[in-house]
């Protein structure tokens, strides 16, 4: 199990890169997070909801992605609440005092997923979320030092350096925890390293002393590529321009699956920032509108802060304006919402296609293909395109339908259909995210920009999957050198 002393500590990416590894050496491996807190998440293939980094950890582990490795998620719907997803399916909403009080009454369903799991696979490595020392919560633990002993998993504590304090939490961290969970650590970690390592041993010397505990590792800082859920992410502070092709996504306060827009970030002549004001708007080359957890909440905030105002002008300029699931509800008519799903009433929408949508208490939650239809139906503007596959998730509440003309983009493959253009074919919507994940239709889009800005894009080319297998190699090659992988096994192989 990796536990950090406290959130964005990089227990993520260690778990990842541990998946990896063990893949590499012959081992079925698995990754498990009991309890996860993220609004990014992802819709397995049987169509139930986990979070976004155990599907990245799978991945890095070179399987399917399913339930049982995050069987609670808790999607935050306020300062003091969350959507309960237990086994991929929503329980409900609770305020966290209501959530906590009642917790433990999951445990089976998490010894459930975990048996699953051990029974399945050679070796399961387990995240942890924020800190085992808070305190406050210890009681009733069932994702840190709790879910430790149900899995009776040895422990690696890491602690990110970069923050500064690294000895300090990571002392604080363990002398706060029982002298039963301190003897459940086995290893210590230092993370996100710069400079050189000689500086720091003396450090580390007096580290083991002072907890008797080893220091397994020390990972430097490496800009790897790889998909993140947590609200930290440093990828929603990216405001500046690089020059290229400019893409602009509006940083709303309930943003979800941020992660759709990754794949730009990692081609070359590309700039993609977060954008949460009219000045850092600017007039860019395309505008995204991401997914939310409350739609009619963001859109009253884009409407106040100027925004709306802002896309709509850029959008009179024939800027492209791409709505993903809550943006693409955003970009129509009208939304009601009868049944109090998320705000209650109706609201007016953008305006900048002729729709509908209307929530309700049902949740979509699918993993699914589609075709880009054929010419005739998604017009000329989208000629290339047609005939094109697709593939991605759907996690919404609502259903969007056409008012008024309307360009059908997308046919999926349970007949379906996804996706709706203005007859123009400069605004967008659909519903499923990764849609730019898969095949070239992220590299198709900017070529089209390139060529729009008078960028010749002859040569240019980019394969997301083979650029994600290169990182996870990367990831498990950075661990690899930065770890004690023979103590790490002897860990692995000892227990606790």
């Amino acid at each position: 199990m990796v536990q950090g002393t406290m959130s964005n500590a990089g227990k993520s990416f260690l778990v990842a890169g541990l998946c990896r590894v063990f893949m590499q050496d012959g081992y079925r491996t698995a990754p498990f997070k009991s309890q996860n807190m993220a609004l990014n998440s992802y819709i397995t293939r049987d169509g139930l909801e986990i979070g976004r980094a155990q599907a990245m950890q799978a991945e890095a582990a070179g399987i399917e992605p399913t339930v049982e490795m995050n069987p609670i998620l808790l999607k935050p719907t306020s300062n003091v609440g969350s959507q309960v997803i237990v086994n991929g399916e929503v329980l409900g909403n609770m305020k966290a005092m209501d959530y906590y009080a009642n917790k433990t009454q999951l445990i089976p369903e998490i010894e459930k997923a975990f048996q699953k799991l051990s029974d399945e696979y050679d070796v399961i490595v387990i995240e942890g979320a924020g800190s085992p020392a808070e305190i406050n919560l210890k009681e009733n633990d069932i994702v840190n030092m709790g879910m430790a002993r149900i899995a009776k998993a040895p422990v690696l504590l890491c602690g990110d350096i970069d923050r500064g304090g690294v000895f300090a939490s990571l002392y604080g961290t363990v002398k706060l925890l029982t002298e039963e969970e301190q003897a459940m650590i086995k290893g210590l970690v230092i993370n996100k390293f710069r400079g050189d390592v000689e500086i720091l041993k003396p450090g580390l010397s007096m580290i083991e002393e002072k907890t008797g505990i080893p220091v397994v590792g020390v990972v430097p800082m490496t800009p790897l590529d790889l998909d993140d859920e947590d609200s930290l992410s440093d990828r929603l502070t990216h405001t500046g321009k690089k020059g290229g092709i400019d893409l602009a996504v509006i940083r709303l306060p309930h943003i979800s699956n941020f992660t759709d827009f990754n794949v730009f970030e990692r081609m070359e002549g590309v700039s993609l920032r977060y954008v949460g004001s009219t000045e850092e708007l600017g007039v860019p080359d395309l505008i995204f509108l991401p997914g939310t957890k409350n739609t009619m909440d963001d859109l009253a905030w884009l409407r106040e802060s100027g925004l709306e105002a802002a896309v709509l002008r850029c959008s009179a300029q024939k800027i492209p304006v791409v709505g993903i699931c809550g943006g693409y509800q955003m970009l129509g008519e009208l939304l009601e919402d009868p049944d109090g799903v998320e705000h209650g009433g109706t609201m007016r929408g953008m305006g900048l296609l002729h729709t509908k949508t209307v929530f309700s208490k049902a949740k979509t939650r699918t993993q699914i293909q589609g075709q880009v239809t054929d010419a005739g139906r998604c017009g000329e503007a989208f000629q290339e395109f047609a005939g094109k596959t697709v593939q991605g998730y759907e996690i919404h509440m609502g259903r969007t339908e056409k008012t008024g003309p309307c360009r059908e983009m997308i046919l999926l493959e349970d007949g379906r259909l996804d996706g709706l253009s203005n007859p123009e074919g400069t605004v967008f919507g659909t519903y499923l995210h990764g849609i730019f994940d898969y095949g070239d239709l992220a590299a198709m889009a900017v070529s089209r920009l390139m060529r729009r800005k008078g960028i010749d894009p002859k040569n240019w080319h980019f394969d997301p999957e083979e650029h994600k297998r290169r990182e996870y190699d990367r990831l498990a090659a950075l661990v690899r050198s930065s770890l004690d992988m023979k103590r790490i096994y002897e860990i692995l192989e000892a227990g606790i």
